[in-house]
């Protein structure tokens, strides 16, 4: 079960920015984060109708000689590395001006699957060279025309932090642009509205936005699957909860901790209040 891409393999864009008609692949001011964020995510996988703790994905952002690194790293737990283990890193630099990706590199270890994939971008080019192999040590360099704004994984994220859905209608939808895998690809994310009163397994109750981003088939998701993403309903538009169906069982992941925000959280309504609301017992 690959964390990363459950958590990276969608858009979840609300914020007191852009508007979904003025969006602007090619150049994001970011008013939603700041260098330090830490957001820790604990992961559940539904096997057989048991929920499983499998494990847990960070993702920080660090101020990297004028640039934001933004990383994501997870790994399963001990206790689960028996049926499946997972140990990634996506590391992504991008401008800050921009938000734009100038390299992104993904080290993936899943089970018996490895891949090592480092990207530099030539936007001025329209070019992306990607170093690619199963290790690094093996990787070998390939050349591809992009679209000149084109996000890879991680960026578009941070990129979709910085969108406004205030004046959404419910089952709008915005379009995406990201590199991955050898391709681009053009996605969609729908708006759902709001929900008053989101649980967050062990932090509380917060308002929320709900999202359900288009995903890319294949090795993790099937045909029309969708995501449910639940975002904070304040500037910092961080994604709570995610439920997916996967390739074989389903995904829960949730919130566990956050640091460094840049705004207070003010969507939290109140405490966890011991409603089982998610079926899942640690």
């Amino acid at each position: 079960m690959p964390l990363l891409l459950i958590l990276t393999a969608f858009d979840f864009p609300y914020t007191t920015g852009q508007s979904a008609d003025t969006a602007n692949l090619c150049e994001t001011s970011n008013s939603a984060f700041k260098a330090g964020e830490e957001l820790t995510y604990k992961v559940y996988y539904n096997w057989n109708f048991v929920w499983l703790s499998a494990g847990e994905v960070t993702f920080r952002v660090r101020d990297v000689n004028g640039e934001y690194h933004l990383s994501a790293h997870g790994s399963t737990y001990k206790s689960y590395d028996w049926f499946f283990k997972v140990r990634d890193k996506y590391d992504t630099y991008v401008d800050k001006k921009t938000l734009l990706p100038r390299l992104s590199i993904r080290d993936v270890n899943e089970g018996k699957y490895s891949l090592y994939d480092a990207v530099t971008f030539d936007r001025p080019a329209g070019k992306a060279t990607s170093l690619r192999g199963k290790t690094k040590d093996i990787a070998t360099p390939t050349d591809y025309t992009i679209n000149p704004c084109a996000h890879d994984i991680l960026s578009i994220l941070y990129y979709a932090r910085n969108l406004n859905y205030s004046k959404m209608r419910s089952g709008q939808t915005i379009p995406v642009n990201i590199f991955i895998d050898k391709e681009e690809w053009n996605l969609k994310v729908s708006y759902l509205g709001k929900e008053e009163s989101k649980k967050v397994r062990n932090l509380g109750r917060f308002r929320a936005v709900k999202l359900s981003p288009q995903v890319i088939e294949g090795y993790v998701f099937k045909k029309d699957a969708r995501l449910t993403i639940w975002a904070s309903d304040d500037e910092n538009r961080v994604p709570l909860v995610i439920e997916s169906p996967v390739s074989v069982g389903s995904v829960k992941v949730i919130l566990k901790s956050y640091k460094n925000l840049r705004y207070p959280v003010t969507s939290k309504v109140g405490e966890d209040d011991g409603v089982d609301e998610d079926g899942i017992k640690d």
